[in-house]
């Protein structure tokens, strides 16, 4: 659409420049201050800049009871030990172990009432990562008809297009497993290698770990030169070749981490070191909150899509894993002794950081697991996987705050209102990340859910 004024044409729906309005003489044809001009072009200017992603995938499924759906008023064997606390939200409650989500509830949503089919971790995760249960390995080595879906990382890269320099998609973590067995639905899916994540890691010992940049004994980046330009000479006479297209997206591949290896600037950004002492203190020495921060640090250097798993396997960290949500016995002391002060911390920290920079309106923050714990304790003291209700947090990126949607029954076992599959979540995150149903069935997609309106 343009708008005429005069000999000038204006694109309405790319926004103003100053210098457009100037010319069109609107500064002192509309009835409308300098001021007020000001504020409008500010306003623009935010909402224009690009939207982006993080998303915290607590990897094992969290208890919902213990977290942001507590039912203080069932009976023991349901509601558990731990008391509750009052939020920012008025009349709902947090797990009295969540104080600092509790204090920044009006910052976030809450949504009370996910619910799927499935309460396999595998099955679970590719629905809850692809919004769909194509392709996905059950933890007994079933495969489900279909082809896989891309996760939704690699979704939004496909939407948003691929680009040399720093990655589109990061994924911070080790490949999800359940009893060493991989998982699907984490990688580009149908859509192809192309659109997997790039993928790095923290350990608390030896710091940013980025496996994909890890030169073979010796190469040097230095010597990365010529092979590089071998590879260009060797392009030019394969252009005719029938492989062309792959050939064209082992060429992004090449461009894009020949740039990470050879470019000092990029690598800085996966430096978490040079952050304030204060500021790491502030998130947690723990791996995910050094992640968390790590996460932040990417977006602001122009990542769109972040994952964070919280571990790679679904087992706590006293068992054969490596700190998963998956606490089948001895449950209420792992959650206090590490889960929920880590996750408070992290999560607060994360949220008070892009807030402070000024990147929260624009960053999308969720944060979920594949299910929910059993409302009824079992007889180890534990909760077992529960995929009929559970919980999940959203924030940033224009979502509205401090709103509650659904609701759990008196036992927190069932959606009584507003049931919302993770694919209805996802969807919902891409309408504020700007890719509509326009923009995926450009590039030969469909939504795989439906709005959630009360977050629109």
């Amino acid at each position: 659409m343009m708008l005429a004024a005069g000999r000038s044409k204006v694109r309405t729906c790319q926004g103003w420049t100053r210098r457009e309005l100037l010319r069109a003489g609107l500064w002192s044809v509309l009835p409308w201050s300098l001021a007020q001009w000001s504020r409008l072009w500010a306003v623009q200017q935010q909402v224009e800049r690009p939207k982006a992603a993080i998303l915290l995938w607590l990897w094992g499924g969290p208890s919902h009871l213990e977290s942001f759906d507590p039912k203080p008023s069932a009976p023991v064997e349901y509601r558990g030990p731990f008391s509750t606390i009052p939020t920012a939200i008025p009349g709902v409650r947090f797990c009295e172990l969540l104080p600092r989500l509790a204090a920044r509830s009006h910052r976030v949503s809450i949504i009370r009432s996910l619910c799927h089919d499935s309460n396999d971790h595998g099955i679970a995760g590719t629905i809850s990562l692809t919004g769909s249960n194509r392709g996905a390995v059950s933890l007994g080595g079933q495969t489900l008809p279909g082809q896989r879906l891309g996760t939704h990382g690699s979704v939004a890269t496909r939407v948003w297009g691929f680009r040399p320099g720093l990655p589109q998609f990061v994924t911070i973590g080790g490949r999800l497993h359940q009893g060493k067995k991989s998982i699907t639905g984490e990688d580009g899916g149908l859509l192809g290698a192309l659109y997997d994540p790039f993928r790095m890691d923290y350990h608390p010992q030896r710091g940013v770990e980025l496996p994909a940049l890890t030169l073979h004994d010796g190469i040097s980046p230095s010597g990365l030169e010529a092979r590089d330009a071998l590879r260009r000479r060797l392009n030019l006479l394969s252009r005719t070749c029938e492989q062309q297209g792959q050939l064209q997206q082992m060429n992004q591949y090449f461009e894009q981490a020949y740039g990470l290896l050879t470019s000092a600037q990029a690598r800085q950004v996966f430096d978490v070191e040079q952050e304030p002492a204060a500021i790491r203190e502030q998130y947690g020495r723990h791996r995910f909150g050094q992640c968390c921060l790590l996460a932040r640090r990417l977006v602001e250097a122009g990542v769109r899509f972040v994952q964070v798993n919280w571990s790679s396997h679904v087992e706590p960290i006293e068992d054969t894993g490596d700190g998963g949500w998956d606490m089948h016995d001895r449950y209420f002391r792992q959650f206090q002794d590490r889960h929920s002060w880590m996750l408070d911390q992290a999560l607060a920290a994360l949220l008070d950081d892009l807030d402070q920079r000024g990147l929260l309106e624009q960053t999308v923050v969720v944060a979920v697991g594949e299910f929910g714990r059993t409302p009824k304790i079992n007889e180890k003291s534990g909760r077992d996987h529960w995929n009929q209700c559970y919980c999940g947090l959203v924030a940033g990126g224009g979502f509205p705050q401090g709103i509650v949607v659904g609701a759990s029954d008196a036992r927190a076992e069932y959606p009584v209102d507003r049931p919302v599959s993770p694919a209805d979540l996802f969807t919902t995150v891409f309408h504020h990340l700007g890719i509509t149903t326009p923009r995926l069935t450009a590039v030969g997609l469909q939504p795989v859910g439906q709005l959630i309106e009360e977050l629109l």
